[in-house]
């Protein structure tokens, strides 16, 4: 029997309509009274907590202004990124790391070198003060 808990691929698709829908600053409201739906249903769709059916793919495909095949872009990529960290990580965080790819796939997407690097730049500025902060951090002795 086929599980019906959403998969990665599902959760993927979510965080591409809150992004196509972000793109169109279109707030969720106005998108859940297009599709017909409670803005709680959307939130669930955004969030993966709900797969999203055929038809209702084809539903937000026009009520977003794109194509079925745009909310599977990257999927690949994202699937690939979240097997590799797990395989690596003994703290593996779905929810954190599936946040990690999207980000790889926004950076993916810029086009202008100065701003990549910039970002970059700031990513890793950002790791190092994350580091700093935690080995300042007093360790936990156990009892």
């Amino acid at each position: 029997m086929e599980s019906k808990l959403p998969t990665t691929i599902d959760k993927h698709v979510g965080r591409r309509v809150k992004w196509r829908r972000s793109q169109l600053d279109m707030s969720q409201e106005t998108l859940a009274e297009k599709l017909g739906v409670t803005f709680q249903q959307l939130q669930k769709y955004e969030g993966g907590a709900n797969r999203i059916s055929a038809g209702r793919l084809y539903d937000l495909a026009v009520a977003l202004d794109t194509t079925i095949p745009y909310f599977f872009e990257g999927a690949q990529v994202a699937s690939r990124i979240l097997r590799g960290v797990a395989e690596e990580s003994d703290g593996f965080d779905a929810g954190t790391d599936a946040e990690a790819a999207e980000l790889l796939m926004a950076f993916r997407a810029i086009d202008d070198l100065a701003a990549r690097k910039s970002v970059l730049a700031m990513a890793r500025e950002l790791a190092r003060n994350s580091k700093r902060a935690a080995a300042k951090k007093p360790k936990k002795r156990g009892r």
